[in-house]
């Protein structure tokens, strides 16, 4: 992407495409609003680094001390149109001045309306479908169970490991990883049931193979008919980047199909563009009964979605689905913004290109390094795994090691995995070649620096 594009992105030249340090990171003006924050804000809500934002855009976030670090993080995947794109902006100030709210369950607005047409128009599959909107990734994989449950009959969900699907009671059952999500937070929601996952880094098993261990547990565990739906990420996100081999999910959706389980696809941090295509089911051709969406639907405004098959949407009762803010029409103007930007400049072509060059910078890096075990991904989703040379251990401390020197540097990165041990790069979408390659630079220095 060029510059000049990357500047149509953020809303024209007035935010530097630059990384730019002035100070240490963090400098002092974030070190005092960081006191402020342990006076006001909850221990229990984390920060990654403690720099604070005052600007933002393309693939740049510039803090209180001048400083600008390139951004491989998009917010978790959440920024892919960029932090301010001009589609965005334009269509949220122009709802900002007409209404803010009136809540679609008492008096409904367009907004809402076409949200869910587009919806319906670019998740996979040509059958008719409908969706209903909400605030969080979590309420919508919450709120594709309830739906699942009601269509089916039946109680029971299955998950897979490493999963990371939410929050709430039930969708932290339904998240594998328990520091920080789950420990001390119990009892769980009941009958949630945990399938193995296909890890080709850890397993060595065919994406058949796979599923077929997969399908033996929850038939085991469960039995098909008192399962009401299988929930699975088509990449995980927190739990790691995990890849599931060739024929995985193709082979979990023809069980589900057969059983009349409801396949229910997380695209949740992997949706809209990010891995080279609209949405990642769609590499292999599968069709979910139900897509749960969020992140990078509308830009930074907080929305999410569950959409599908309109049988399976319409089984609910009227009244059974909604909530205040679910829907809220400036959220609904911010997602009709971002999708414009994401065909109007072809943003899943763009992923690819993200990608194509992120894989090379890596391939490189692994042969550099040993301690680097597996380099996954696909379009602007990609990770590397960090384990000990020569064997599948983790090396949570030599990750820990170089994400600290790329924050001092100026390159936003971020960490995830099972046992901490993955770098996950997602870049803005928005953000340029050559400011790609400078933060990979700094990846790269970081590695031969923690040696």
């Amino acid at each position: 992407m060029t510059e000049s594009t990357v500047a149509t992105l953020t809303g024209g030249p007035t935010l530097p495409q630059e990384r730019r340090l002035v100070t240490e990171i963090p400098g002092p003006g974030s070190r005092e609003r960081l006191e402020r924050k342990r006076q006001h804000v909850a221990d229990g809500v984390g920060t990654t680094l403690p720099v604070f934002v005052t600007a933002a855009g393309g693939g740049v976030l510039v803090d209180v001390d001048g400083n600008s670090l390139i951004d491989l993080g998009s917010g978790i995947a959440v920024t892919s149109v960029g932090n301010a794109a001009p589609g965005v902006v334009s269509r949220v100030q122009e709802q900002v001045a007409a209404f803010t709210h009136t809540c679609f369950m008492v008096t409904p607005y367009d907004g809402y309306v076409d949200v869910c047409a587009a919806l319906a128009e670019l998740t996979p599959g040509d059958r008719a479908k409908k969706s209903a909107l909400f605030n969080s990734g979590a309420e919508a994989v919450e709120n594709a169970v309830k739906i699942a449950r009601v269509a089916t009959g039946r109680d029971a969900v299955a998950v897979f490991d490493h999963a990371y699907h939410g929050r709430t009671n039930l969708t932290m059952a339904m998240t594998a990883k328990n520091m920080p999500y789950k420990h001390g937070f119990g009892p769980f929601a009941g009958e949630v049931y945990r399938a193995p996952m296909s890890y080709p880094f850890r397993d060595g098993l065919s994406g058949e193979e796979a599923a077929a261990r997969a399908i033996d547990v929850i038939e085991k565990q469960v039995g098909a008919d008192n399962l009401a739906c299988v929930v699975i990420e088509p990449i995980q996100g927190e739990g790691g980047f995990v890849v599931p081999a060739p024929g995985f999910l193709p082979a979990l959706a023809e069980w589900c199909a057969r059983n009349d389980v409801v396949y229910i696809a997380d695209e949740i941090q992997s949706g809209f563009c990010r891995t080279g295509d609209w949405f990642a089911s769609e590499h292999e051709g599968v069709v979910p009964d139900l897509v749960t969406t969020a992140k990078g639907i509308a830009g930074g405004l907080p929305l999410a979605a569950v959409t599908g098959r309109a049988d399976l949407m319409d089984s609910v009762h009227v009244g059974g689905l909604g909530g205040t803010y679910g829907g809220n029409p400036v959220a609904c103007a911010a997602a009709l913004g971002a999708l414009e930007e994401m065909r109007t400049h072809d943003l899943a072509g763009r992923a690819r290109q993200i990608g194509a060059i992120m894989h090379e910078r890596l391939t490189a890096l692994a042969a550099e390094h040993s301690v680097i075990g597996d380099l996954r991904g696909r379009g602007a989703m990609m990770a590397i795994e960090l384990c000990e040379p020569g064997t599948t251990l983790p090396d949570p401390v030599r990750t820990a090691a170089v994400s600290a020197y790329c924050h001092a540097h100026g390159v936003v990165t971020l960490t995830c995995g099972t046992w901490g041990n993955v770098f996950r790069f997602l870049p803005p979408l928005a953000i340029s070649d050559e400011l790609l390659g400078e933060a990979f630079d700094v990846v790269s220095e970081a590695f031969r620096a923690t040696a």
